[in-house]
This record gives structure tokens, C-alpha cells and sequence, in this order.
């Protein structure tokens, strides 16, 4: 399929990032995100207001904001992969409303798993890189000394984000599961594995 619409469903560590960049190169689709549809259009006009104004005061933007957003990037897109978006069941209808999707995919994996993943990452203040403990730490041992873990990516903090997800995204693939669109891929496999099962599920769409 050329230009597929593609919605990435999966808690955070899932690695929708890394998949939804395999997606966007391999197919020539647009990566919408939704925090980067809000940083590109912080000054757009919405009946609630721009995101800038929400963004500035530290506040969540709210959905009729980031559904005007998103609505905003899809369509403006000949194909696109969605990641982060929806959030919750509110957002989901306003997104069947708006577009018809080609694939819909959750990358499964479990609570342990993801925490393992997200607590072991560690940032290089200076290039901005990203590393993990156990999978991918930097050969230089200066580069090692001076990576540090973000406030997100603490035990406790990791723990929370997983309960808000389970709270009001979980919703959101059962939404899709029990209307029949749900391709459900085992996103404990290597990276690779996971792509593969991807690209074979947007490919038979």
C-alpha cells in the first residue's frame, strides 16, 4: 500500500517512535506527533484559545485544542503515521470523524518490560543522544561518565505514566479492538521483528 494512514497505539517504551519512523521512510508518509503538531502550530488560532497560551502557562493543552491540531496535520497529509494521538476515547471518535484510517496497530508489552526500558535510558546533556544501560551504552568512556537520567524516566515517574496510559489510552484499544481494526503486534520481539510484522500488516490492509 502506497501513502497507507497509519495509528500507532502502545504504552510508553513501546517503541512507536523508533516503528513510526520505519513507517514514515519506507512508505513516504508524514510522523504526525502530537507534541510536535503542537510545537509547529503553537500559534494557530482555535476557539479555545492557540496551545502556545497553555503551553507557556505549563498546563495540558486540551483536547478540542490538539484534536484542531491534528485534524490541521492529517489533512493536510497524502499518508501519515500517527503517534501519541489519541490519548483517550474522547479524541478517538473525533479522529474516526475526521479520517479513515488504513491500519490501526498496538504494540504489546508488558508493565515490567517497559519499565525496564524506560528507567535504563540515559541522555548525553551534550549531544542530546539517547542510550540505555543494558542495550546501547556509548563505547567512549567520557561520553559514559556524563550521561544522566531524565526526571521522567524515574521508577516512580515511569510507574505513573503507565497508570495515566492504562487509564485513558487502554480505552482507546479496546475501542478499536472490539470494532474488528486492531492489529495487535508483540512489541517484546528485537526492533527488526517488530518492523517486520509491522510492515507486514500495513502491506495486507
Amino acid at each position: 500500500m502506497s501513502q497507507p494512514k497509519v495509528l500507532l497505539l502502545g504504552p510508553p517504551g513501546a517503541g512507536k517512535g523508533t516503528q513510526s519512523g520505519n513507517v514514515a521512510e519506507t512508505y513516504g508518509v508524514e510522523h504526525v506527533t502530537t507534541g510536535d503538531a503542537l510545537r509547529a502550530n503553537k500559534d494557530m488560532e482555535t476557539e479555545h484559545g492557540t496551545p502556545r497560551e497553555y503551553m507557556e502557562a505549563g498546563e495540558l493543552v486540551p483536547d478540542p485544542v490538539v484534536n484542531e491540531i491534528v485534524e490541521a496535520a492529517v489533512s493536510e497529509a497524502d499518508g501519515f503515521v500517527l503517534d501519541g494521538y489519541p490519548r483517550n476515547l474522547s479524541q478517538a471518535e473525533y479522529l474516526d470523524g475526521i479520517t479513515a484510517l488504513d491500519v490501526i496497530v498496538s504494540l504489546d508489552v508488558g508493565r515490567e518490560e517497559l519499565v525496564r526500558r524506560l528507567t535504563g535510558r540515559r541522555v548525553d546533556p551534550e549531544t542530546g543522544e539517547i542510550y540505555h544501560t543494558e542495550f546501547d551504552m556509548p563505547d567512549d568512556d567520557a561520553v559514559a561518565d556524563r550521561l544522566v537520567q531524565r526526571d521522567d524516566d524515574t521508577e516512580d515517574t515511569v510507574r505513573e505514566r503507565l497508570r495515566v496510559f492504562e487509564e485513558n489510552t487502554q480505552p482507546v484499544i479496546e475501542h478499536y479492538e472490539e470494532a474488528g481494526e486492531l492489529v495487535r503486534i508483540d512489541g517484546e520481539q528485537s526492533p527488526e521483528a517488530v518492523w517486520t510484522d509491522l510492515k507486514a500488516a500495513i502491506d495486507d490492509a
